[in-house]
């Protein structure tokens, strides 16, 4: 990282960041190098994102043909005014993350990474039909490499 003065890094400041966020993007590249972006749901435990799908679409032909991923997380995000145009700037707490995504085949793992999920975003139980597990991807991806920036 450029400006060690920004950079983050104690792990549960970290996963503060990463547990505060109310979404991530996930980044992938298909065999042509194509970069392909997108704003997700997700839940977080223990060093892991976890997420879920539909069974097809571009993001899923993309992770099958190659599952390395990177995840950027931001949380804080506001704009800072200044008097000239030089003085205006971003402020944000960002994590970016990398990985491989491995998809989720059993029903029970299913539910487990579903209930991961929402507890990211509610403290309610919830219930899964086999039937919806069955039609639903889930997949995770455990963070080999992280990072954290103030700004």
């Amino acid at each position: 990282m450029r400006r060690k003065d920004r950079e983050i890094t104690d792990f549960m400041q970290i996963e503060t960041i990463i547990r505060e966020a109310n979404f991530c993007r996930l980044g992938m590249s298909d065999t042509s190098h194509q970069p392909y972006v997108v704003p997700m749901c997700f839940g977080y435990s223990n060093g892991t994102v976890y997420f879920h799908s539909a069974s097809e679409g571009r993001k899923i032909a993309i992770l099958q043909k190659n599952p390395q991923v990177c995840i950027e997380f931001d949380t804080n995000c506001h704009i800072k005014t200044g008097d000239i145009a030089c003085r205006w700037g971003f402020r944000y707490q960002c994590v970016i993350g990398f990985g491989k995504a491995v998809f989720i085949e059993s029903l029970q793992e299913k539910q487990i990474a579903l209930d991961i999920i929402m507890k990211q975003y509610s403290d309610g139980a919830f219930t899964y039909s086999d039937d919806a597990l069955s039609r639903m991807v889930t997949f995770k991806v455990k963070l080999t490499e992280i990072s954290g920036k103030t700004a």
